[in-house]
C-alpha cells in the first residue's frame, strides 16, 4: 500500500515510517523541510521504500502542491495518517493562556488534518479499501478532562468530531476513519519518562490499516490497540 504520513521525520511519525516500510508498504513521508527531514528517514533500514514529500500542514498551498506531486508521481494512495501535531501552552492556567498559541495549536492539530484530507481524499478514493488515521489523544476525551492543556486538549476534541463527521461522510466509499489515541509514548512530546514505545504504537496503527484487528466501537475514537476510547 501507499501510505501518506504527516510529520514523518520524528517521534511517532518516524516510528510509523519505519514500521510501514518494514511491512512492505511504500511510505510517502510528509515533512515541512524536505532536506532537513531526510536525515533520520534515510537512516532507516528500509529507506528505499520511503519517498520524501514536502508538506506543511499549516499552509494550504503546500498541501495542494504535495497532493499534485503525489498524483503525478504515484497516482493514488491507500491510507493517510495525520500524525503532525504540537503541544503548546502546557500547564498554563486559563488566565495565562497565549491565545495566539492556542490558534496555532488548532491550525496544526485540527485544520492541518482537514487540509490534508481535503486535497488527498480524491487520491484515496481511487483505492478499493482505504484508511484515514487521525492521531488524537485521551486529552481530547470529555470523560478524561483534567483542567489543563487547554490548547492541546480542545484541538484534539475537535479532531475527534472531525473524524466522526468524516467517517460518516465516507462510510459508503469503503474508507475507514479512526481518531487514534497513541498512548503516552517516549517522544519529544511525551518525554523520556513515558511508559509506551512508539514502535509498538506504530505496529498497532498498521494493524488497523491492514485490518488485522476487528474494531468494535460505536465511535471512531479508539486506542491504538483497537479498543474504544471514552468520549
Amino acid at each position: 500500500m501507499r501510505i501518506l504520513i504527516t510529520g514523518a521525520n520524528r517521534g511517532l511519525g518516524l516510528a510509523l515510517s519505519q514500521v510501514g516500510a518494514e511491512r512492505g508498504h511504500h511510505i510517502l513521508a510528509g515533512v515541512r523541510d524536505a532536506e532537513q527531514g531526510r536525515g533520520k528517514l534515510s537512516e532507516l533500514e528500509f529507506s528505499k521504500s520511503i519517498s520524501i514529500v514536502s508538506l506543511d500542514v499549516t499552509k494550504e498551498d503546500s498541501v495542494l502542491q504535495a497532493a499534485n506531486f503525489v498524483k503525478e508521481h504515484f497516482g493514488s494512495i491507500d491510507a493517510i495518517i495525520n500524525n503532525a501535531g504540537i503541544l503548546l501552552e502546557r500547564d498554563k492556567t486559563i488566565e495565562d493562556l497565549n491565545l495566539e498559541e492556542v490558534q496555532l495549536s488548532f491550525d496544526v492539530n485540527l485544520f492541518g488534518p482537514m487540509r490534508v484530507v481535503k486535497h488527498f481524499l480524491p487520491l484515496l478514493l481511487m483505492g478499493d479499501s482505504s484508511s484515514i488515521i487521525n492521531i488524537s489523544s485521551e486529552a481530547g476525551s470529555f470523560e478524561n478532562a483534567y483542567g489543563g492543556d487547554y490548547a492541546y486538549a480542545s484541538s484534539k476534541t475537535a479532531l475527534n468530531m472531525f473524524s466522526e463527521q468524516l467517517s460518516n461522510y465516507v462510510k459508503e466509499k469503503n474508507i475507514q476513519v479512526y481518531a487514534v489515541h497513541p498512548g503516552w509514548i517516549q517522544t519529544d512530546m511525551g518525554g523520556v519518562n513515558a511508559p509506551g514505545n512508539p514502535i509498538e504504537t506504530a505496529k498497532g496503527i498498521f494493524d488497523l490499516i491492514e485490518k488485522r484487528k476487528i474494531v468494535e466501537s460505536k465511535y471512531c475514537f479508539i486506542n491504538h490497540d483497537g479498543s474504544p476510547m471514552p468520549i
